[in-house]
């Protein structure tokens, strides 16, 4: 017996042993979706690892969800709420009780601790050096090789305990049958010698798989840290494959619209052919609503062959000139890397029809409204936000044509709708003397700054200045209203585009954008209504119709059409397309009088050349859908920058904290400033109240940046940069700010 004792393997294995960490177990209530909103689950805390459970029964085979705890972030809210997230998973958890929450939060806490300091021990501090990666190889080497001398210890003490189970069977089998005989003493010693022989082996057993598990759990915490930095470097890999796409793909642009000796020769053996580029479009008299139709299809396979395809914002080559760009255009120009991420929209559940029965027929800009129906942005964002498509203008100002000019002009007009097709949130209502600035100018040559200029109603005024040859000014207003299963808001004003070089200066306004299923069903928004573009130098005019969706109607969604007239009331393009994909433009070659329609009205028949790209929208970024649906720009304009006044819609908490997905933190800071607000508004009512009593004038808010003048022209009042802002952004000298925030 003693030369087996002896024989088994030896359950003792020098190495590294970490101390088992404390565990926390219990109930906790986890946020799942809008419609379960929190739901029960079981949470274990062990070993640096947080691990969620539907039920206790399933810690045995079905883990929901785990955190490593070394790398978590803990936040606690109020009303027993916390949050713990890493690497991109967030867990927004509710205790039963106060007491329970901070028993949780103690626990979280130390284990975050813990892990932490067991990860730093385990960092040698030859890990630093050039060697760390060779002596990280050679001790996963050694502790492989540890495991495999373990497991064929566990093997051979399997064998073991099957030859001596066997054995010890068959001697019970022996003592049976001699019960009662003269040899029984023997057999029974026999008996326990081999149960003595399977005891023993079996604590071998016992003993050699308590070492593999030591050895394993010893190191797991190296290779947790280890797939955690690979994690990590594939994430950075991932960006910086993003961001050399955006700058090829900024190249592929500036090649293409860089014009070549081939592309002039390819133009001018194209020439104008009418006979060979012709469309026809059909039209009544009174919408811009138009039907295309080919010629031959041989005319149809020359255009497809000839129409190349372009970049989105490409122009046809026709209207373009880059002969004259500077070697430091913004095409070749590094620009600042922005971010290109912002965090993901949580969950949390809202009663809507509680909050909106009350609010049918008024005006929303005077309710107040959680921030669940908010998106980060404030109404000043969403302005600027118009400037996307910009280069769009810029090429419009090397136009030498005003018809030209009124095409790319249009297309502007429309591309700033193209944002909204997934926005159904609404932006937040600017404090009154709210401001925001955008300085693209480095980028794209342009400055823009708005500001709150009034209350109620909601006004904003803008201005935009570009090195480019163009200055945009705009004086919004807006109206609202909630009619039960829709919103209607209403955009008031008129927004004003003048090139620096020809004088051209355009007029035009917004249409009605309307957010359908507001109780029942899934948000989708529309653009409906017309839009005149009207050159005051040229007096040229462009009509846009935009056509509201209707389940009956046969034609594409979205749809916007239009023509461009000179001031003789002559047809020169037709316009056509949607305001969430793109805009072309075909030129008019002909025009004949055509058939009478069904309601009596005489059509005109347009004949056209190729239709052209005038504008394409950007597609959206990766994960647009946890982002609010911003665009590129949009995920930019709430990003903190150094130097902006203190009035800046970037500094705003409650919309900071809206951002960051501390939506309850976020409606206190919402309430808070517009309690303020309305406490601010009384005092100013108070004192022109007074002021009439006495017989003195009375003093009417006054913008910073803005001032209100008149247009005899026009016979309209708006409010018009009065200059200041940059200079008092280089002084740092923001001293007449106020104090909204």
């Amino acid at each position: 017996m003693d030369e087996l004792v002896r024989s088994l393997p030896s359950p003792t294995l020098p190495g590294i042993h970490l101390p088992c960490l404390d565990t926390h177990k219990g109930w906790l209530f986890k946020w799942t979706n809008y419609l379960k909103g929190y739901q029960r689950r079981w949470f274990v805390l062990s070993n640096g690892l947080l691990s969620y459970y539907r039920t206790q029964a399933e810690m045995a085979h079905t883990c929901r969800g785990t955190i490593p705890m070394a790398a978590a972030h803990i936040e606690v809210g109020d009303t027993c709420h916390l949050m713990i997230s890493s690497a991109g998973r967030s867990y927004h958890l509710k205790a039963t009780s106060e007491g329970e929450c901070q028993r949780w939060v103690s626990a979280l806490q130390q284990a975050k601790v813990t892990a932490t300091a067991l990860i730093q021990h385990s960092d040698d501090s030859g890990d630093e050096g050039p060697d760390a990666e060779e002596d990280d190889r050679a001790l996963s080497q050694g502790v492989l090789k540890t495991l495999a001398n373990k497991l064929d210890d566990l093997s051979t003490c399997n064998d073991l305990i099957g030859k001596h189970g066997a054995a010890l069977q068959r001697s019970l089998s022996e003592v049976e049958e001699l019960r009662g005989c003269a040899n029984s003493v023997d057999k029974l010693k026999s008996v326990n010698e081999r149960a003595a022989l399977f005891r023993i082996t079996s604590n071998a057993m016992i003993n050699a798989c308590r070492d593999f598990l030591d050895v394993a759990q010893s190191h797991s915490r190296r290779w947790q840290k280890v797939l955690q930095h690979e994690r990590e470097q594939r994430h950075h890999l991932e960006e910086t494959i993003e961001q050399l796409a955006k700058q090829h793909n900024s190249l592929e642009t500036a090649w293409r619209e860089k014009p070549t000796p081939y592309a002039g020769v390819e133009r001018s053996c194209k020439g104008d052919d009418s006979e060979e580029n012709d469309e026809f479009f059909d039209a009544m008299e009174d919408t811009p609503s138009f039907i295309t139709l080919s010629t031959n299809a041989e005319t149809q396979h020359k255009r497809s062959g000839s129409n190349q395809s372009m970049m989105s914002g490409g122009v046809p080559h026709d209207w373009t000139d880059h002969e004259n760009d500077t070697p430091g255009s913004n095409h070749m120009q590094l620009r600042r890397a922005r971010r290109s991420r912002i965090p993901d929209k949580p969950n949390y559940s809202l009663n809507l029809w509680s909050i909106m029965k009350n609010c049918i027929g008024k005006d929303l800009s005077k309710i107040p409204m959680p921030v669940n129906f908010n998106e980060p942005l404030s109404m000043l964002q969403r302005l600027t936000e118009d400037l996307e498509y910009s280069e769009l203008l810029d090429r419009a100002a090397r136009c030498d044509s005003s018809l030209e000019q009124m095409c790319l002009v249009a297309a502007f007009s429309v591309s700033s709708y193209s944002t909204t097709i997934h926005r159904t949130a609404k932006p937040f209502n600017p404090l009154l003397g709210e401001t925001y600035e955008l300085d693209r100018l480095e980028d794209y040559g342009y400055r823009s700054i708005c500001e709150q200029v009034s209350h109620h109603p909601p006004a904003a005024a803008h201005h935009v200045i570009s090195q480019r040859g163009w200055t945009l000014w705009q004086h919004i207003t807006i109206d609202s209203k909630f009619r039960g299963k829709y919103v209607s808001v209403m955009p008031l004003g008129n927004i004003h585009l003048q090139f620096h070089s020809s004088g051209n200066h355009y007029v035009w306004s917004k249409v009605t954008s309307t957010v359908h299923n507001i109780i029942v069903g899934k948000l989708w928004i529309d653009q409906s209504g017309d839009i005149d573009i009207v050159n005051s130098t040229t007096k040229d005019t462009c009509h846009l119709k935009f056509s509201p969706y209707s389940y009956f109607c046969r034609e594409a969604p979205r749809k916007v059409t239009g023509v461009v007239e000179d001031q003789e009331g002559t047809a020169h393009y037709i316009l056509s397309g949607t305001w969430d994909e793109k805009m072309e433009s075909a030129k008019i070659v002909n025009s004949s009088q055509g058939c009478g329609g069904s309601e009596g009205k005489q059509k005109t028949v347009y004949q056209t050349l190729q239709s052209k790209l005038l504008w394409k929208k950007y597609p959206l970024p990766d994960n647009a859908e946890n982002m609010h649906y911003f665009s590129a720009l949009a995920l930019t304009l709430n990003e903190p920058e150094e130097g902006v006044a203190p009035t800046d819609s970037r500094l705003r908490p409650d919309q900071r904290l809206m951002e960051a997905g501390l939506w309850d933190e976020a409606n206190t800071h919402k309430q808070r400033l517009e309690e303020c607000q309305r406490l601010e508004r009384k005092r100013r009512e108070v004192q022109a109240t007074q002021a009439l009593q006495e017989g003195q004038e009375v003093e009417v808010y006054q913008p910073l940046w803005f001032e209100k003048r008149t247009d005899d022209s026009a016979r309209e009042s708006s409010y018009i940069y009065r200059g200041g802002y940059w200079e008092a952004k280089e002084r740092q000298d923001w001293r007449q700010c106020p104090d909204i925030f």
